[in-house]
């Protein structure tokens, strides 16, 4: 992947802070706290959470790495890509969901369960509507928006500072980090951020990212609800 970007240093921290400070703060716990009071189910207030998230990430991507330095949404990779890799994306998708399954299987037999509040919510009150909540919520919102940022912005900034190999596990550092406190999951959200950054770093585009993410994230609502 080619690396040429106007960024620097101030960019970097500006975003890490909003990422990791103001909106696990300002967001995953004050306004969920209120949210949940408010609709009194774990589903709809994540749901309406991650939507405001995707908002707030995208454009602060926006306003501080894009607009400043009058780039695009290509800066990011969200452009096309070479009809060659369309072969690769089933193939990660697999690698992903296998893996992830062993790992699952692991932390069961180590006594660390897989569900979280919005799974349990979802089990509890299975509609056609809470269904449709949360694949698009998981299948749609999260993969765009954690693409834009994790892999589009973060992940090519630590590629064109330190190398592929820093790129790769410290981007896949911090996505496992903003997903705490669902402890549960964090060696999948560590492998997950691996196979994304990759094929961001192979293909040249976040786009291939975003359709595994989002088919791993869809196939993992649909268990839960026939699980």
């Amino acid at each position: 992947m080619k690396i040429n970007t106007k960024w620097n240093v101030k960019e970097l921290i500006l975003l890490l802070f909003m990422a990791l400070v103001f909106v696990p703060i300002f967001f995953e716990v004050w306004l969920h706290r209120y949210l949940l009071q408010a609709f009194n189910n774990a589903l709809y207030a994540g749901t309406m959470t991650g939507f405001i998230m995707s908002i707030i990430f995208t454009l602060s991507v926006y306003l501080i790495a894009l607009k400043p330095h009058g780039i695009g949404w290509e800066e990011v990779g969200l452009r096309s890509f070479r009809r060659s890799y369309w072969k690769w994306i089933p193939v990660w998708t697999v690698v992903l969901i296998v893996s992830s399954i062993l790992l699952v299987v692991i932390m069961d037999m180590l006594g660390v369960g897989v569900d979280n509040s919005k799974t349990e919510s979802l089990k509890d009150e299975v509609t056609w509507f809470t269904f449709m909540i949360a694949f698009l919520s998981a299948a749609v919102i999260s993969p765009i928006y954690e693409e834009i940022f994790y892999r589009g912005f973060l992940y090519k900034w630590i590629r064109g500072k330190w190398g592929v190999g820093a790129g790769l596990l410290v981007s896949s550092l911090i996505f496992t980090v903003v997903h705490i406190p669902t402890y549960n999951t964090l060696p999948v959200n560590f492998l997950s951020g691996i196979v994304f950054a990759w094929t961001y770093e192979r293909s040249g585009s976040i786009v291939p990212g975003i359709i595994i993410h989002g088919v791993f994230n869809g196939i993992a609502v649909l268990l839960t609800v026939v699980g």
